[in-house]
């Protein structure tokens, strides 16, 4: 049953792997007919529809498989759960999840924390300090990679809890491999889109229901509605230490031909900087027409997350951002609380939303691909020490195609590649506008860096580029540089 009481030590025992995992550019047919994978080739919204409830599935006869569901044990998990903030329907889905664990495996006591997403890395550091970690850790993309590299981390790859590696997407096992080792498995993979308000397209002169197609045709749709509308076109976000910017930010760059290492690449070795590149300077000079010479953008991107871009979208006064799908089901949030003419024009805003792919570049179409991953600590870690067999059930309930679906349920898509196939998914087609747009991003996803600095390059060397740039403190050319020398300096005998 879940439980907050303090656990007891128990004796000690290492999780061993015996092989690593090979990454392949493309998903193999599975050994068993019980993994299915997905034709890379045909993805589209309609491809996802076609296969959406085309399988059935039972997670706790795959998982009792692994661990019996008689099995008496112990688990520690630390995860960034909703917050009072989330849509209902993700925090429903939380408690439907924790309902499920307990009801299939009764015997395995849990204690759970939920962690804030900018609270979740550090406390994690300052637990394994102490060796006072949970057994089990949900980690953003971005952050596990730092712990693998300090040797925190069990080695953990699908087939260990009873998957395949087919089952799950090639740039997803690709942000849980460092050093040729798989320290982990995706949950989750977020691919955001394109949000804009129709109402405000056709008053500004643009086509109502097209998305700018490249980011240039974004650059002039958001001058266009803020010369003839007064109000700003698109919701820039380039506050520092937030990792809302640099999921706004690298899709440009990329799009561009930019990157900050060779993360574009198919096989990157994470050695060559392209922070100086031609085509960063290209995104970083768009930005600064926006935010500079157009003055297209809120004043106070400087200081926004994503969060702040909402209440100017619900009210009217913001007609493009970059968000999941879960932001339909949190402006209808927003609408339903307004009140008199706020409420009228809450839900004309609501009624005029539309999402579409992101802009494509000179060089391609692209977006961070996101998510969370879980991982297992090593033993001398743990408080209390790891009991292998309930972390690798929990893994195994975790990552399945039904919870990797649930979970997901208005603010990403399945880690695990056979929940497209599932009932579940298909529910959540027919429910979630929006989400086969969103969907039909995860070819175009693109993982930060996979090594140890990517969370300092991405949350503070990138944004501080990108403020140089939109403060006027440096040029493109300088900003660039410096970034450039930064992470020279930060990666060192690395590159």
């Amino acid at each position: 049953m879940i439980s907050k009481a303090k656990l007891r030590r128990q004796p000690r025992r290492i999780l061993t792997m015996l092989t690593t995992v090979a990454l392949t550019a493309a998903l193999l047919p599975p050994a068993t007919a019980s993994a299915q994978s997905v034709d890379i080739s045909k993805w589209s919204p309609e491809y996802v529809r076609s296969i959406a409830g085309t399988e059935k599935f039972d997670t706790v006869g795959e998982c009792a498989k692994l661990v019996p569901t008689d099995y008496k044990g112990r688990l520690t998990y630390w995860y960034v759960g909703p917050n009072d903030t989330a849509p209902a329907i993700h925090r429903r889905m939380d408690d439907e999840f924790w309902v499920a664990w307990k009801k299939a495996y009764p015997n395995i006591q849990t204690e759970i924390q939920n962690i804030g997403y900018a609270a979740l890395l550090d406390k994690l550091r300052t637990a394994t300090l102490g060796n006072a970690a949970p057994m089990v850790v949900r980690l953003p993309i971005l952050g596990g990679v730092e712990f693998e590299a300090k040797g925190y981390f069990e080695k953990l790859k699908p087939e260990d809890v009873g998957y395949s590696t087919a089952d799950f997407w090639p740039e997803g096992m690709k942000s849980v491999t460092w050093q040729g080792e798989t320290y982990g498995i995706p949950t989750a993979n977020e691919t955001m889109g394109l949000i804009w308000n129709a109402d405000i397209f056709k008053r500004a002169g643009l086509d109502a229901e097209k998305p700018p197609a490249t980011w240039d045709d974004l650059v002039r749709y958001s001058a266009q509605i803020h010369d003839k509308l007064g109000i700003s076109g698109y919701g820039m976000v380039a506050k520092q230490n937030s990792g809302n910017t640099p999921f706004r930010f690298m899709p440009q760059v990329w799009a561009y031909g930019g990157g900050s290492l060779d993360e574009t690449s198919d096989k990157p070795n994470y050695k060559t900087i392209m922070l100086d590149s031609a085509g960063t300077k290209a995104a970083l000079q768009a930005a600064y027409d926006m935010y500079v010479r157009d003055k297209s953008v809120p004043v106070s991107a400087l200081t926004n997350t994503q969060g702040d871009n909402q209440n100017p979208f619900i009210s009217g006064r913001l007609a493009m951002m970059i968000a999941h799908p879960e932001e339909y089901a949190k402006m209808r949030d927003l609408a339903s609380k307004a009140t008199g003419k706020d409420k009228e024009t809450a839900d004309a805003v609501v009624a005029n939303m539309r999402y579409g792919l992101l802009p494509s570049g000179p060089a391609r179409r692209a977006v961070v691909f996101g998510g969370y991953n879980i991982h297992i600590l090593k033993d001398e870690y743990v408080d209390g020490g790891i009991d292998e067999k309930a972390a690798k059930a929990f893994v195994c309930f975790s990552a399945s195609p039904e919870w990797t679906t649930k979970i997901a349920w208005v603010s990403s898509n399945p880690g695990n590649l056979r929940g497209f196939r599932s009932e579940w998914m298909k529910e959540r087609l027919a429910t979630i506008p929006f989400l086969d747009i969103t969907t039909s991003m995860l070819p175009s996803g693109i993982p930060f860096p996979v090594i140890p600095e990517s969370t300092e390059i991405m949350n503070s060397i990138i944004p501080e580029m990108l403020q140089n740039v939109l403060t006027k403190k440096m040029t493109v050319d300088a900003a660039a540089s410096d970034a450039a020398a930064k992470v020279k300096d930060l990666v060192g005998g690395g590159l």
